[in-house]
């Protein structure tokens, strides 16, 4: 077992980037694709109105539109704390430490920014709109990924100290 781990090459640099920031780069881009017409507020909703008013035959307008927003504003906080994990676990690369402030930092920086990115990059869309609102929504999703991640982090560590 000791001369298979002796015999191991270490990554290569390139190795090491793409296992680590491969990860956050593949999920903006599917968020970039999640801001495009396809995903607009009109196709998710026929989409959706499909399948609960299937489940629901008696559902009305008004309370499906309460669904359908709640449905669109989780996906936005969902997506950001995800990308918010993503880039957390690229800023560490492996180290042994497992939580520091600067990693955290680092990732809501660019999560600020991706979700403004994004919101700007809607506005070129024909059936989409940019909202501040939604990138507060975005950010939310982060900073409340990362408080639990942090919490999680600690909770382990007392543990093991104990």
């Amino acid at each position: 077992m000791i001369e298979r781990i002796e015999q191991a090459k270490p990554q290569s640099l390139f190795a090491r980037v793409l296992k680590y920031w491969g990860p956050p780069i593949i999920w903006m881009s599917a968020i970039f694709y999640f801001s495009t017409d396809t995903f607009s507020g009109d196709n998710t909703g026929s989409l959706l109105w499909k399948i609960f008013s299937f489940i629901y035959p008696g559902i009305t307008q008004e309370l499906f539109d309460s669904i359908h927003f709640y449905i669109r504003k989780g996906g936005h906080f969902t997506e950001y704390a995800i990308l918010a994990l993503l880039l957390f676990r690229a800023f560490r690369s492996g180290g042994a430490e497992r939580w520091r402030w600067k990693w955290a930092v680092g990732s809501l920086l660019v999560v600020v920014l991706y979700a403004l990115l994004d919101e700007y990059h809607q506005t070129f869309t024909r059936h989409r709109v940019g909202s501040v609102y939604d990138s507060l929504t975005d950010t939310s999703g982060a900073v409340t990924a990362l408080i639990l991640l942090g919490l999680v982090r600690r909770k382990s560590e007392t543990k093991r100290e104990d």
